[in-house]
């Protein structure tokens, strides 16, 4: 016997889905909002370090710090979204498409407002040059798995996936935020104390 349409669950939107789908996006919200009160402490720790060491901050500190405060709001802004717009009663693929575009946009965004910035591409430039590995491991094991399942989603070649294409980018650029928060601490371990 076919499942037909459900109520909305307690705090849900009805979906006209069937009632593992609904509990699904139940789901789906939960992880969402654990990942965005995650980022926020990432989010909290970078503005901490930043005024506790106003005056000892360098540029490459201030780059670090900055990335892992935007990434970090990047990741609220994304984990929040499809559970804003599922409340409009907006799924589907229409709720994966228009989340992911978002997302790709904002990183899109944050990446190129960065780079304007000549101290931020002075920073990318001499980190690339003194440890390559470390660059290869940023742009191709942590950005890359960011923006394909965001591009796959937005294209919609398997609409069964876009929420794992989803979720995979959310958590990726969470672990880019650990990954810039890492270097910056251990960065400043690295320094000969004044």
């Amino acid at each position: 016997m076919a499942e037909g349409p459900t109520k909305a669950p307690p705090g849900g939107v009805a979906t006209g889905k069937s009632p593992s789908r609904c509990l699904t996006m139940v789901q789906d919200v939960d992880l969402f909002l654990a990942i965005a009160e995650i980022a926020g402490v990432f989010v909290g720790f970078g503005a901490l370090i930043s005024f506790t060491r106003r005056t000892e901050v360098q540029a490459v500190q201030l780059g670090q710090i900055r990335a892992v405060v935007t990434i970090g709001l990047v990741v609220i802004v994304a984990a929040l979204l499809p559970v804003g717009l599922s409340r409009y009663g907006v799924g589907g693929h229409g709720l994966w498409f228009t989340s992911s575009l978002i997302f790709l946009a904002l990183v899109w965004a944050v990446t190129i407002l960065s780079l304007r910035r000549p101290e931020n591409r002075q920073v990318m430039m001499a980190q690339t040059r003194d440890s390559p590995a470390m660059a290869a491991f940023f742009w191709l094991l942590l950005e890359l798995p960011i923006h394909v399942p965001l591009v796959l989603a937005v294209l919609g070649p398997y609409p069964d996936l876009e929420p794992g294409f989803y979720t995979t980018a959310l958590v990726f650029h969470l672990f880019e935020a650990a990954f810039v928060l890492a270097r910056l601490v251990y960065w400043q371990a690295s320094q000969p104390s004044a």
